[in-house]
Formats: C-alpha cells, sequence, structure tokens
C-alpha cells in the first residue's frame, strides 16, 4: 500500500493491470504462450485447474520468492477462486516490476471451459 493510499483512504489503480472478462481472458492464454498463474492454494489447485496454469499461492511465505523467477518483461495472466487473492497478487506484481498483467475476472468460479 502506498503511503498515499493509506493517508487518503483510497486505492490507485495501476494502469498495468487489466481485469479481463473470461472470454477474453481465454482467448488470449489460447492464442500465446503465456505466464499462467494460480495464486490459490495447492489443495485448491489439485482440485481443478486451467490448462497449462503454475501453482504460485498468493499466501505462500514463498510467493515473491517464485514470482520473481518469472519474465517481468512478458504478460502474466493471474487468477485464484473469486477475483480477491488474484486482486492482491496483480497490485503485487506490479510493485514488484511487472508491466503487463492480465487479471481473471470473477476467478476459477467464473470461469468455463
Amino acid at each position: 500500500m502506498s503511503i498515499f493510499s493509506f493517508i487518503f483512504g483510497c486505492q490507485i489503480q495501476n494502469s498495468n493491470i487489466k481485469v479481463l472478462e473470461p472470454a477474453e481472458f481465454k482467448n488470449q492464454i489460447s492464442n500465446h504462450s503465456v505466464q499462467l498463474i494460480d495464486v490459490r492454494t495447492a489443495d485448491e489447485y489439485k482440485s481443478g485447474h486451467i490448462n497449462n496454469a503454475k501453482n504460485i499461492d498468493f499466501l505462500s511465505s514463498s510467493f515473491v520468492y517464485k514470482i520473481n523467477k518469472l519474465n517481468k518483461k512478458k504478460p502474466v495472466y493471474v487468477y485464484c477462486k473469486s477475483g480477491n487473492r488474484s486482486n492482491k497478487a496483480s497490485k503485487q506484481l506490479a510493485e514488484l516490476g511487472f508491466t503487463e498483467i492480465y487479471d481473471l475476472k470473477g476467478g476459477f468460479l467464473n470461469w468455463r471451459e
């Protein structure tokens, strides 16, 4: 959280983050070799996930370490169960220097294969 948002209690939308509807998200990940990250827990991931998604648990102490192994210059697509954790993860990715971040609106609950 930036000092501005802390003092004024508002969230500033990061222009590097785009929230995509499921159809657009699916279209973009199917047409490219992308960095697709499932930020749910390992158990949630095992119960079902989007094909080719890499599981990097946002709640894990190793999240930042594992995320930093990704290519910051390539687009990153993230999702969680409902969109809450992926929203927080997207903000953290932006803070870490990722420039093109796509978040699945409504998360895996909103996904239709």
